[in-house]
């Protein structure tokens, strides 16, 4: 018998994390444990259903939550429950085949434990999250006859080869806890098919294939998108356990046993792999000639032929690798070429460090070609579990507690309609029961207007991206900011959890601190200070009062009622935080918008940390289009970040950085002497900080894309800045679009594009400061 895997054990160890003993709110008599029966229901199949969609043309009687039986589903593994499934997700008119996004029709679609038969594509609209039982994952089982393109196919083809979405603007799907079931499908069944963008995740999903030798079988694909994040997946047999092409990705946490091969990637801009199981496969990863920046850490591969092979029929290799901490048990081959020719050799052992491509250090402008072992830091114990690895925490959905153990906010009073203000209802709420309470937030959109503090020791959890936004006068002083949403305060270290939120401020909100961050792990702990699927989204929405009406790029409007947020992000100085799949996303285009034109949306910052210890996690994070910044780094201390992915403001240089905001010393800005356009990622005066993957783009100026025709890469002279006051700052996998130079050392450029295009990017395997390892 095989060993519990890796997946199962994580989720495990998830499930038994506490709500700990601190002050509770005004109704605890002791402190949140989980205390669901075993027989019990999952608390989603029985909690009060109350939420609404302020913005849907019938708020009143739209359904947010849906339970695929309610339309007829039987899960009993005999009917055919295709037809029920989609009717679940379709109905009261959402956003399908024809709409291109909307928020106005958010829906989680529930699948009780069971066996659900079907013959043909379940797909997810926009605004979906399709959630099994957690306690109890639901089984999807595809038929002898299913006729589909996947399982769960994410953006259908149409006859003319369109798809139902632009793949870089399909936002905001989820699919949690289900079990895809092939091996009595068609030979050339899949299971996911996963084209997309931003905001959106697959978390504990099983993929079961068969294992015969002539199997066609695919556990997921996709071709194309502006990814995104994904963790704790399991593929079982198959020809191809993942067949992907995505500009990035971040991959935390899978596992993939007797697969011909485990990844088949086909083209990207750069993806992250932090921590993978490859076990009885032909080859670990194949990577065809469009690939960019590949970086592998934390894997461990077992009984495989090949694990990376870079063998291309048409056309040479020419991306980047970077190999850390991948351990190696009875591996034929590690890394053979484009050519054929092994240059890694297999067997068992561990890799410290490996890499293929261009290696630069501090401000030396002439890069090192490298393919072989390097120098490994050593990483800060602080970011380590106990087995040398990237800490990594998995999503939990709450299964181990009992559904009196929820708290409402719109029991409390709340209305969630996006006109009542609903501060002190909410205020009044968490200070009832923060810390005994699971505090729900309903879906709706609830606005204050005065910031909402969410103490140490408590965990929030929304419902389908409940919203909460900042709106009136006490957001909308630059010169005197003011959180929306303040997370612990100064000295806390009791942590906290908040998942399925989405964070705003309204229009004329330039001193809007979106979320501010002081909670921190507790003592011995790490990533209890947590934050999963939970996005800061400004503008470009039904209630942010920034949309095409009054901001339509190229009118002469003001920049008041188009201004969004002081800072979507900010870190304190003695917090830590555990961030998987949070997008910080100043909108450029109208979500409502049947043609996504777009708009004017002016944001200062985007994240900004200042903890000057940490640990900090950021894991599948974006942030874009803020003016000044879109990563700050300043006095930061023990950060691991993978994949980070960055676009600055198209409508720079009209108006020019920092307009129409001023740069403030105090909030650490940059200095701007590099060009009128905002920084993709800033560092200054910090220390070990570790970047496993970043993709920093510029793709316009003042909206226009010339600078990116007709093989120019001039939209901003510099997109990275390091100060030299930091030291052993490591950047992995480096790709940029768009910028003359990928980074700078202080003022000065030191990589150039010009020594680093691949096909329309630019890529770097390494670039380590003056005072570090390498």
């Amino acid at each position: 018998m095989r060993a519990p895997s890796l997946f199962i054990l994580a989720l495990a160890a998830v499930s038994g994390v506490l709500a700990w003993p601190v002050k509770g709110g005004d109704q605890c008599k002791t402190p949140l444990k989980p205390a669901a029966k075993p027989n019990d229901p999952h608390w989603m199949q029985t909690i009060k259903r109350q939420g609404i969609s302020a913005y849907n043309p019938d708020p009143s009687n739209y359904k947010v939550f849906r339970n695929v039986k309610d339309y007829g589903a039987k899960g009993d593994g005999k009917h055919d429950d295709t037809e029920a499934i989609n009717k679940a997700i379709s109905d009261q008119d959402r956003c399908g085949q024809g709409c291109q996004s909307s928020t106005r029709s958010p829906a989680i679609v529930f699948f009780p434990a069971g066996k659900y038969r079907v013959t043909g594509a379940i797909i997810p609209y926009y605004y979906t999250q399709l959630v099994g039982d957690a306690k109890h994952p639901p089984t999807l089982l595809a038929d002898p006859s299913f006729d589909g393109p996947a399982v769960i196919d994410a953006d259908p083809y149409l006859p003319d080869g369109t798809n139902w979405w632009i793949n870089q603007n399909n936002f905001f799907k989820s699919v949690r806890h289900v079990k895809i079931d092939l091996t009595q499908a068609p030979i050339n069944a899949s299971g996911i098919h996963w084209q997309l963008s931003q905001a959106t995740t697959l978390v504990n999903v099983i993929v079961n294939m068969s294992q015969d030798k002539d199997t066609q079988q695919r556990g997921l694909w996709m071709e194309n998108g502006s990814g995104g994040f994904m963790s704790d997946l399991v593929f079982n047999g198959g020809k191809t356990a993942m067949d992907v092409g995505n500009q990035q990705f971040t991959v935390r946490n899978i596992e993939v046993n007797n697969a011909q091969t485990a990844v088949q990637m086909n083209w990207n801009w750069g993806w992250t792999f932090q921590g993978f199981t490859f076990r009885n496969t032909g080859v670990g990863f194949q990577f065809a000639q469009g690939t960019g920046n590949e970086v592998l850490l934390d894997g461990d591969v077992s009984n495989v032929k090949t694990f990376i092979n870079a063998t291309s029929p048409s056309a040479p290799f020419t991306g980047s690798i970077l190999l850390d901490n991948i351990r190696f048990k009875n591996v034929k081959d590690g890394y053979v070429d484009e050519a054929g020719a092994t240059q890694l050799s297999g067997g068992t052992k561990t890799i410290r460090q490996w890499a293929r491509g261009r290696k630069y250090y501090d401000s030396v402008g002439t890069p090192t070609s490298v393919q072989g072992p390097i120098k490994a830091p050593n990483k800060p114990a602080q970011l380590l579990d106990s087995n040398g690895k990237i800490f990594q925490r998995g999503r939990t959905d709450y299964a181990d507690y009992a559904v009196d153990q929820f708290a409402s906010v719109m029991d409390a009073g709340a209305k969630g309609d996006g006109v009542t203000d609903d501060t002190k209802a909410i205020q009044e709420f968490i200070k009832k029961y923060a810390g005994c309470k699971i505090l729900y937030f309903d879906a709706g959109t609830y606005m204050v207007t005065d910031t909402i503090v969410i103490p140490s020791g408590s965990i929030v959890v929304g419902e389908a991206w409940t919203t909460v936004i900042g709106a009136g006068p006490k957001f909308a002083n630059e010169s005197k900011p003011r959180a929306v949403i303040q997370v612990g305060k100064p000295g806390d270290r009791d942590g906290v959890e908040i998942s399925d939120m989405v964070f705003s401020a309204r229009s004329g909100s330039a001193g809007a601190i979106i979320v501010e961050w002081y909670a921190a792990d507790k003592p011995g702990q790490k990533g209890t200070a947590a934050m999963w699927d939970v996005h800061i989204r400004i503008g470009g929405f039904d209630g942010s009062g920034i949309t095409v009406d009054n901001c339509l790029k190229g009118t002469d409007h003001e920049y008041k009622p188009c201004t969004g947020a002081f800072i979507g992000l900010h870190i304190k100085e003695q917090a830590s935080a555990y961030l998987e799949g949070t997008w910080v996303w100043t909108a450029d285009h109208d979500l409502e918008d049947p043609e996504l034109r777009q708009i004017d949306v002016y944001t200062g910052r985007g994240i900004l940390s200042e903890s000057k210890n940490g640990p900090i996690w950021l894991i599948g994070t974006a942030s874009e289009h803020a003016s000044l910044v879109q990563y700050s780094f300043y006095n930061s201390k023990n950060v691991y970040a993978g994949l980070i992915q960055t676009e600055t403001a198209y409508y720079q240089p009209n108006p020019p950085v920092p307009e129409p905001f001023k740069r403030r010393d105090a909030w650490h800005d940059p200095t701007y002497n590099n060009g009128p356009s905002g920084w993709g990622l800033h560092i200054a005066k910090s220390e070990d900080i570790f970047i496993y993957g970043a993709g920093h783009y510029s793709f316009f100026q003042n909206y226009s894309t010339d600078c990116v025709a007709a093989g120019r890469v001039d939209c901003q002279q510099s997109i990275v800045k390091v100060k030299s006051d930091s030291k052993d700052i490591y950047l992995y996998g480096l790709g940029t679009v768009g910028s003359v130079y990928m980074l700078n050392v202080d003022d000065k450029g030191i990589i150039n594009k010009a020594d680093n295009t691949i096909g329309f990017t630019q890529a770097v395997t390494i670039w380590t400061s003056k005072k570090s390892t390498h």
